[in-house]
């Protein structure tokens, strides 16, 4: 779900504009100048070789490996320095679900003449419900194109306008109408993906619409991976946080096909679906019914259980009901695709033993320094590589309210690949927390590169984004990719590297030769903007225009509501 590690080339370096030390401070923010805490290279090695282990079998959720990462965590939270973060517990218990679909039925598509087309599963469509039913049946559904399913009052644009979706399938373009520009300029942010583009919202936005399915035509490009990688993702089982008894609405199937097979749909209704999805990118754009139905149905086996953030804090001297995030996923894929040599545990010791121990290096370091202003909160958080859950639990959820949360940052994978120059900082230009980013980067004379591929939206693809989406400013930084020793070929090199031979493999290995100093000088950046904006007096916001600005805005013009936005 994370951004991979993907160099940009030396050409756009050159390009780009930086975001960092040349950018300057806004005066009207409160950031402090703040000493650098004592971080220990020694806590980063020793909890990154332990947690990724063989002896926690890959850390997946829901096994005796989360019994004894969990327990590991508490246990060095509590060597840190750090509280108990959730009213006297170590722990937040995470209720989850695994749906297993099966006895899958063709999706049927019928036209006005009658004359069915049967979609053979995996092959031409893939599809799940995230509804606990045994059984699931989509029948006689009608097909109607809603271009990219976008709601999106701050711009003006409604791709459901006038539409009553009740008992209707929603077909869906995936990514955003600026899709293809060349620039960042642009309604939905140009070349840049926004939250739009993302396949989570167009399936949460057609089941506020009330739809009863939701099919997202599947394009490479666009999507930025092969057929593959969706119908590998959305067979098999599929686990999901438990909806509890005030869920937001659902549609009965979520699912994709395949580009081919939607152009035979749209000529089988006299559309083309070329035309149709030109006209897409217009404002102004109207839903298109088709003209066909589509019917399937499949059984679901459902088993439940329960995972566990783990939490700890350091309460702030002045305002300890403000609150300041660090987060990381502990969990990774336990058991999986072993390797020629028949190792078959993904360690993920890049991904992502490094940034929970960047949690207890960071909670070791603020303990040290002593109470900052605000209170600092180290979030652990489970099963990230099964779609943001445990993130998305906390933040439907929250042990720390919402509106009184200023803000924080996400560590997810710190590749040992050396000091660099830079910073990649993925989402640039969303919020505020870039001019904590800006000066927390000025004393070491580095600066910032926009994420390589923007039109990927890698910033809606890890813990932070569960947050992001409710409202609260959150930060994802990168390493760097120009590297002090090789450059950008080097930084390409080691990117590419562990991308091809370790990401998601049983490779992904602790090696006790690693040179771990460009990872602690991306270490000393996240100390810094956390202990900046712990003893801040400023609530920074998104910037305007962002999508998640009007969320943080109402949250915070709420009675009661303990933010006020910049």
């Amino acid at each position: 779900m994370k951004r991979l590690a993907i160099a940009a080339t030396a050409a756009l370096l050159l390009s780009a504009c930086s975001l960092g030390a040349d950018a300057g401070v806004d005066p009207t923010l409160d950031i402090p100048e703040v000493a650098d805490g004592t971080l220990s290279e020694e806590t980063m090695k020793r909890v990154t070789e332990r947690l990724s282990s063989d002896e926690f079998e890959g850390r997946a959720p829901g096994t005796a490996g989360e019994e004894k990462t969990v327990a590991y965590l508490i246990e060095e939270f509590e060597k840190a320095g750090l509280q108990p973060g959730n009213n006297g517990s170590w722990v937040q218990e995470v209720p989850l679900v695994e749906i297993t679909g099966k006895d899958y039925a063709p999706l049927t598509i019928t036209g006005a003449d009658g004359e069915p087309m049967e979609l053979e599963y995996a092959r031409d469509w893939v599809g799940v419900t995230y509804r606990e039913d045994a059984e699931t049946a989509l029948e006689d559904s009608e097909l109607v194109f809603v271009g990219y399913g976008i709601n999106a009052p701050e711009k003006g644009w409604n791709d459901y306008e006038g539409l009553d979706m009740t008992g209707k399938t929603a077909v869906i373009l995936v990514n955003d109408p600026d899709f293809g520009a060349e620039t960042l300029e642009g309604p939905f942010g140009g070349k840049a993906m926004t939250y739009y583009g993302r396949w989570t919202y167009k399936f949460e936005e057609a089941g506020r619409q009330g739809a009863a399915g939701a099919i997202i035509i599947h394009d490479t490009a666009p999507a930025a991976y092969g057929w593959n990688v969706v119908e590998s993702s959305w067979s098999g089982p599929q686990a999901y946080a438990a909806r509890g008894d005030n869920a937001p609405p659902m549609t009965q199937v979520n699912g994709w096909v395949q580009k081919p097979v939607a152009e035979r749909i749209f000529e089988a209704s006299g559309k083309s679906l070329a035309d149709l999805s030109a006209a897409a990118k217009k404002e102004g754009f109207k839903p298109v019914p088709l003209g066909v139905t589509a019917s399937t149905s499949f059984a679901n086996d459902i088993r439940t259980f329960q995972s566990r953030n783990v939490i700890g804090m350091l309460p702030g001297s002045e305002r300890p009901d403000e609150y300041v995030l660090h987060t990381a996923h502990w969990d990774h894929l336990g058991r999986c695709t072993p390797a020629p040599d028949g190792d078959d545990i993904c360690n993920g010791a890049v991904d992502n033993a490094t940034g929970t121990a960047a949690l207890v290096a960071l909670g070791e370091a603020h303990a040290k320094a002593g109470p900052a202003k605000r209170t600092l909160v180290f979030l652990a958080v489970t099963a990230e590589e099964s779609g943001l859950l445990g993130a998305d639990y906390y933040a439907a959820n929250p042990v720390f309210p919402l509106d009184r949360t200023v803000g924080g940052v996400n560590m997810d994978a710190f590749l040992i690949a050396g000091p660099a120059k830079d910073v990649t900082v993925v989402g640039p230009g969303k919020s505020q927390l870039d001019l904590f980013l800006d000066k927390a980067l000025m004393s070491d004379n580095r600066v910032t590169t926009p994420n390589s591929k923007p039109e990927n939206g890698y910033y809606y693809r890890s813990d932070h984004f569960a947050f992001a989406k409710r409202g609260v400013p959150m930060l994802y930084v990168d390493g760097g990719e120009d590297l002090i020793d090789g450059g950008t070929e080097a930084g390409a090199a080691v990117a590419e590297d562990y991308t091809t031979n370790r990401y998601h493999g049983p490779k992904d290995e602790y090696n006790p030769d690693w040179d771990w100093s460009g990872v602690m000088g991306d270490l000393k950046l996240f100390y810094r903007i956390g202990r900046m904006l712990a003893d801040s007096s400023s609530w920074p916001n998104w910037n305007e225009g962002d999508e998640f600005k009007a969320t943080r805005d109402e949250a915070c013009a709420a009675e009661g509501a303990g933010c006020a936005p910049a």
